[in-house]
């Protein structure tokens, strides 16, 4: 469909997000649900907003959508301005060139699977002619493997077939972005796994610009270019699902974004060559100093339980903080075994190789390296304060699975 030249054109990103901000009243006052969004995503990314529920991801995903009006802000999909506070400009939802996934995937119990993913383009002003919508459709449903059931009626579909054919209805009018909100949440566990493999695919495969929410780390890490840990209304970290993980930026993320031994304590003297010696429960660790963060600011540190080196045999402390504990506990998980060591006035959790075996009760030699312990600050209070250049109530809406165009 084509847009009207409505709005300011712009260059670069195939998403651009400033200062967005969002409020609604409640029975208790106004409640800020997005305060002082930015972020960027590149044409082609793969960009996750990750987060708890009531964080304001999707609150975010829906502005951009068109489905929320902001209170300020700058919105722009690929060269257009879709929303400018300042400069008043607040397109419809179809003229925003989006495709859009929700929770529930709206199957309709009338309509075959290829009417479904038809009825976007049958909206198309101009139409399209019979003999173009067909390919297009037929086109569609290869790209998700459904072209064999395109006379089964929608209904009849498993599960992750559903899901498919809603991915199928939202990329046949070609969007510049899709958005996906929460849209393996319905599946079973193992269905889940398979879809979020098949969905990351499809991006690649397809190339297209794509902004997702989820609560869930897993999904984010598994399919994401890049990810923007959201808290209370604000983006809090954005890196790619490494950095993340292994150096979170405060500790809400490193408490949030998987499993971690955090260390309350504080700097002793300066940082050297990026390692700061941090006091703590466990005594004294090194631990390197991220470059947004300064030695007053430290608070404590972090270490995953895949980076709390055990042994039998005393360290050499040329690697890092040295320490010894006792074994107070052993889960054994399978592809692992977890266990927690009494250290100081600290239980750590590390996680070794299920052939590694520690009995209850034994001393332990403890090696934390400086490199993989991460000293962090404290939250900021103000959590709006991320700057764009470091890119930087929830409704249900029937229509999931449709182009914008159609709402």
């Amino acid at each position: 469909m084509p847009v009207p030249e409505r709005g300011p054109q712009t260059e670069g990103a195939g998403l651009l997000v400033r200062e967005l901000a969002r409020n609604f009243m409640t029975d208790d006052g106004e409640v800020a649900a997005v305060r002082g969004v930015s972020f960027t995503v590149k044409p082609g990314e793969f960009f996750t907003l990750l987060g708890p529920s009531g964080c304001g991801k999707t609150t975010t995903l829906r502005c951009v959508a068109g489905l929320e009006t902001p209170d300020s802000g700058h919105i722009a999909v690929g060269d257009r301005v879709v929303h400018d506070s300042a400069g008043r400009i607040s397109l419809p939802p179809y003229e925003r060139a989006i495709g859009m996934v929700f929770q529930s995937y709206a199957i309709w119990p009338h309509m075959t699977v290829s009417d479904h993913v038809a009825f976007p383009l049958k909206m198309v002003r101009p139409r399209l002619s019979r003999q173009e919508i067909e390919g297009r459709v037929q086109e569609s449903l290869q790209k998700v493997r459904l072209d064999e059931y395109s006379s089964r009626m929608a209904t009849k579909l498993s599960g992750g077939q559903q899901q498919r054919l809603a991915l199928a209805r939202a990329l046949v009018a070609k969007p510049r972005l899709i958005l996906l909100d929460e849209p393996l949440s319905n599946l079973d566990a193992g269905l889940r796994e398979k879809m979020r493999d098949e969905l990351r695919a499809l991006q690649q495969e397809t190339g297209v610009t794509t902004l997702y929410v989820t609560h869930d780390q897993s999904e984010a890490f598994g399919m994401s270019s890049r990810i923007a840990v959201m808290q209370s209304g604000s983006i809090v970290q954005i890196g790619e699902p490494h950095e993340i993980y292994t150096r979170p930026a405060t500790r809400y993320v490193a408490t949030f974004v998987g499993k971690t031994n955090m260390l309350e304590g504080s700097a002793e003297g300066d940082a050297t060559a990026g390692i700061v010696a941090v006091a703590t429960g466990v005594g004294t660790v090194q631990a390197s100093l991220p470059p947004s963060t300064t030695a007053t600011d430290v608070v404590g540190a972090v270490v995953r339980p895949e980076d709390v080196e055990l042994s039998d045999q005393a360290f050499a402390s040329d690697l890092g903080s040295v320490l010894t504990g006792t074994v107070e506990q052993a889960t054994f998980l399978g592809e692992s075994v977890e266990y927690q060591v009494r250290v100081g006035n600290e239980t750590l959790v590390s996680r070794q190789h299920p052939a590694v075996d520690f009995r209850t009760g034994s001393e332990v030699s403890v090696r934390l390296q400086a490199q993989r312990c991460v000293a962090i600050g404290a939250d900021p209070e103000d959590r709006s304060s991320i700057r764009p250049e470091d890119d930087a109530p929830e409704a249900e809406l029937p229509s999931d699975g449709l182009m914008m165009s159609d709402l």
